[in-house]
């Protein structure tokens, strides 16, 4: 028998030879299918492993079972490909591989939504890859399955995508669908339904080889297997119905009482009814509708975060309160459904998953009775494993922990995410926390890896790096760069990969010649160029200017100068882990010399703290935590700094997100116990009943965001104190920080394993430490009385006493 080559042997299809012109924001919904046989000796002993692709997304079945959806959000210069093991789903007879592409709108991003997804890269053409055959055991060829011309496809004629109302750019549109067009059974066509429909299947068309191997012309679709693993999707219930609507219509309804999930409602013809559901939690997931009869009865399916109590003037500037109270209504974007009325019924869901806590149903029935026979929804997310732990003597942390713990999970897909509701877009300075979040919860550094190397492919000539990527809609905040630099720092201090920073420090060198080129006459990073987003934070004095620090209106901006001095800092630190000392040392004293800068253009020396900017009578948080954490000032001053951002209610306040600095400034200055009445600001948060953290304290926007997880790293790094002492924690380190609570105990996820901290105060006030490190680990234990002990791995105990102020 014929061996199978190991070369890429299917093609790009799709139903055109050339991109179809096509009105703007228009994107093309395409079928694919390609049938089989198997004698039942085949099928037995049948291997199929499969690389699959599309332009734009697909969703990949056999025999009617959901087996691959990709690609993995990539950019022009990547493409990826999905590799799966199908020979589970092989069987004797007849067999069918079927795909549906979704090719977005190739015109770029409007702002209504049109043209697609924002972080989904798409050319001009769509196109389906599919490359895998049927062989035994031995390797030998039952069946190619490469995509060519023996495969079938059909446009789609049901599905039409309207624009959005709420900024939501992560769809393109929500769908409006007349399942009468729809195609039942195309994905196993088993029973040959597929093919008695009036619908017009035909071969597809070859649109290009997967590579010119004589001459190197590129493609649009450069191939590279996916570095991450797939998402997870996972059956889930809703927990209770919250309102009812039209029980004078007469119908009946069931529910399931272990888990309250809508199991089947009967609406008679001509009838209105609405239910409205509470998942129990915000999350993400495909909706799934089960229908039966009812032709041409309309249904709607809306999909929102929370109540809140009317419907909002603007989009950020909403008014919610506790997220469980259903007094208010529900506001959000919507799939409408018409129903086809198969005899056999039908199933809906959309083709991209959507974000919601709680989902309103309109029904409304035509001339035929409707059954709903189920409603339910597949969880989706990136399969993050959940290693750390933490609880205390405080019990009101423990639902901080948890929350944190929720929102960054609801903010990992195919990229690190700001939020899942309006944008799904990964953003830089998110990106950098909730990866900091992830290495200290799960160790898994494989979406961090491709977040690194998604903004390094995002780099503009002139060195400056994009503020969110994959994105077809550029955008540059200046500041964001900076923190892409420290991402790079954090991946080497938690795994100490050298070949990592050696592969981006020629992009690291070019952001800093960016701010470098921009230095002004009094030695400081000037005024932003016209068209890049000088952001900071979102702050109720800033938020005319969308996050933007009056003071930049005059020129430098403080801030962005110590955030400039801290990237050089870190560079610095890179740069001589990999031998390059010199310019180490060249970046050492940049950072020197911007810090001097500061110190003498930006210092009031009536307030005695930092100003906004150069001789300006504006003053906040930011340009105080950023001077510590740069070193621009230091010991005794440093602590007297951080006590006026302690307690100086007139500075511009910092963010759920930028208060992350804040808690770095104060570890970094011995004071982090003044760090636990910064909790209160969760506490709030939590009393509200939500679920994740919403986005920031200025507008009303987003349920979820995850750079406010900060929880997440100051219970495993400051309250068990478990630190990396050296890169990829070469060295472990322990310093708890107790404050004013009595007993911490949890896990910490690190590369080599998990380390397992306990601690407690003893009613005879003396401090006890039980700690266990992974094999093949060391780690350097510092007591709050200062004790410092060297241990090896295994587990240990220590105690000590507590002095006055500790106690």
């Amino acid at each position: 028998m014929e061996k199978q080559s190991q070369h890429q042997q299917g093609k790009w299809i799709w139903m055109d030879e050339k991109p179809a012109v096509r009105q703007f924001g228009r994107h093309q919904l395409v079928y694919f299918r390609r049938s089989f046989e198997l004698s039942a000796a085949e099928a037995e002993m049948s291997q199929l492993h499969i690389r699959v692709s599309a332009d734009s997304r697909y969703r990949l079945y056999l025999n009617g079972a959901s087996v691959a959806i990709g690609p993995c959000k990539g950019d022009a210069a990547t493409h990826y490909y999905e590799e799966v093991d199908l020979s589970a789903y092989l069987r004797a007879g007849s067999n069918v591989l079927a795909a549906k592409v979704l090719h977005y709108s190739p015109f770029g991003l409007d702002v209504d939504g049109y043209g697609g997804p924002a972080s989904i890269w798409r050319s001009q053409w769509g196109a389906f890859l599919l490359d895998g055959a049927v062989q035994d055991g031995t390797g030998n060829l039952i069946e190619s399955l490469h995509t060519d011309e023996r495969w079938v496809c059909l446009a789609d004629r049901a599905i039409t995508f309207v624009p959005s109302f709420m900024e939501t750019l992560y769809v393109g549109g929500m769908e409006r669908v007349n399942g009468g067009d729809t195609v039942p059974g195309w994905q196993d066509c088993l029973d040959g339904s597929a093919n008695n429909q009036p619908f017009d299947w035909r071969p597809a068309r070859i649109v290009s080889a997967v590579a010119d191997p004589t001459y190197g012309h590129l493609t649009p679709w450069r191939l590279a297997p996916r570095p991450i693993p797939a998402l997870y999707e996972t059956s889930a219930y809703f927990k209770s119905v919250t309102r009812l609507e039209g029980a004078e219509s007469g119908f009946t309804f069931y529910q399931n009482p272990e888990d309250a999930v809508l199991q089947a409602l009967e609406v008679p013809a001509g009838a209105k009814v609405v239910v409205e559901l509470d998942a129990g939690e915000l999350t993400t997931g495909y909706p799934v509708l089960e229908l039966l009869g009812g032709r041409d009865s309309q249904i709607k399916l809306l999909y929102a975060e929370c109540y809140e109590s009317g419907k909002p003037e603007a989009i950020n500037r909403r008014v919610k309160g506790k997220r469980d109270d259903a007094s208010g209504i529900l506001v959000g974007e919507y799939d409408c459904y018409k129903v086809g009325g198969f005899g056999n019924g039908e199933i809906y869901e959309p083709f991209w998953f959507r974000t919601f806590r709680y989902i309103r149903l309109e029904i409304a029935t035509a001339d035929e009775p409707l059954r709903l026979c189920s409603f339910s929804y597949r969880e989706t997310g990136y399969p993050l494993d959940i290693k750390a732990s933490f609880k205390s003597s405080d019990e009101t942390l423990t639902p901080l922990w948890e929350i944190s713990a929720r929102t960054l999970q609801r903010c990992m897909h195919e990229t690190y995410e700001d939020c899942p509701y309006y944008e799904q877009l990964q953003y830089t300075m998110d990106t950098r926390l909730q990866a900091l979040f992830t290495y200290v919860l799960s160790a898994d550094d494989r979406l961090a890896r491709k977040a690194i190397y998604d903004f390094h492919s995002s780099r503009l000539p002139d060195g400056m790096l994009q503020s969110r990527y994959p994105s077809v809609s550029p955008q540059v905040i200046p500041g964001f760069s900076l923190y892409w630099v420290m991402m790079v720092h954090d991946h080497y201090l938690h795994y100490g990969d050298e070949a990592l920073v050696r592969a981006y420090l020629s992009t690291v060198d070019g952001v800093l010649q960016w701010f470098d080129s921009r230095i002004d006459s009094l030695g400081l990073v000037g005024k932003m160029p016209e068209g890049y987003w000088p952001f900071v934070d979102w702050v109720e004095e800033w938020r005319e200017r969308a996050g933007v620090p009056a003071a930049h209106e005059a020129g430098a901006m403080t801030v962005y100068n110590f955030m400039y001095a801290t990237a050089l800092g870190l560079a610095a630190e890179l740069n001589e882990s990999v031998g390059r000392v010199s310019t180490g040392a060249e970046y050492r004293a940049r950072a020197d010399a911007i810090c001097q800068a500061a110190n003498q253009r930006c210092w009031s020396k009536d307030r005695k703290i930092y100003q906004d900017g150069p001789g300006l009578e504006q003053y906040s948080q930011h340009c105080q935590i950023w001077a510590v954490l740069c070193g621009a000032v230091e010991g005794e001053e440093a602590r007297r700094i951080l006590d006026v951002v302690m307690t100086d209610g007139a500075l511009s306040k910092v963010s759920y997100a930028m208060a992350f600095f804040q808690f770095r400034a104060l570890a970094k200055a011995g004071m982090y116990d003044r760090s636990f009445g910064l909790w209160d600001t969760w506490r709030e948060l939590a009393a509200l009943n939500l679920t994740t953290w919403v986005e920031d304290p200025v507008s009303q926007r987003s349920d979820c965001h995850a750079w406010g997880a900060v929880p997440l790293y100051e219970f495993t790094t400051e309250i068990l104190g478990v630190q990396s002492g050296g890169p990829g924690y070469s060295r472990i380190r322990i310093a708890p920080t107790p404050g004013p609570l009595k007993s911490a105990e949890g896990a910490v996820a690190i590369p080599q394993g998990v380390v397992l901290v306990s601690w407690q105060r003893t009613a005879d006030d003396r401090f006890e430490l039980s700690c266990e490190v992974p094999a093949g680990t060391e780690a350097e234990i510092r007591l709050p009385s200062g004790d410092l002990f060297m241990i090896p791995e295994g587990k240990h105990q220590f105690s000590c006493e507590l002095t006055e102020r500790q106690q």
